[in-house]
């Protein structure tokens, strides 16, 4: 009886040691290039208000193609955009706004947001740029 509670007890820290890397974060670093900076202004068409960070996507007209992108920007925690004036009704569907931040390393249309303007104030948007762990 007592090898089998060992055996238990031995099972459960295997599977909490295992789940150490879900919990980890992502560096800034790892996704974007804060060499590559970006700045567009599009139609908001989606807002995903949720843990670990907030996305929103915007809808970017090519100036040089006249071709619409779909753009998704990353900001920082629901938590960390509500100490600096959001709420989930701030950005609404149809808004125009206009995005400063970095690109994806990977390019295409994904960005990290620094910095977000609409309806003439400026937001920041808790980017992870800058910051060291």
């Amino acid at each position: 009886m007592r090898s089998r509670t060992c055996v238990c007890y031995a099972a459960v820290l295997i599977l909490l040691v295992a789940a150490i890397p879900v919990l980890a974060h992502h560096s800034f670093s790892a996704e974007y290039d804060s060499n590559k900076p970006v700045k567009v202004t599009g139609y908001v068409t989606r807002v995903d208000w949720q843990n670990p960070h907030v996305y929103f996507y915007i809808d970017v007209k090519n100036a040089e193609t006249g071709r619409v992108e779909n753009w998704a920007f990353e900001m920082g925690a629901p938590t960390a955009i509500a100490r600096q004036g959001w709420t989930k009704t701030t950005m609404k569907i149809g808004d125009t706004v206009t995005v400063e931040g970095s690109r994806a390393k990977t390019g295409g249309f994904h960005g990290n947001a620094r910095s977000v303007f609409m309806n003439g104030k400026k937001l920041g948007a808790a980017s992870s740029e800058g910051v060291t762990p």
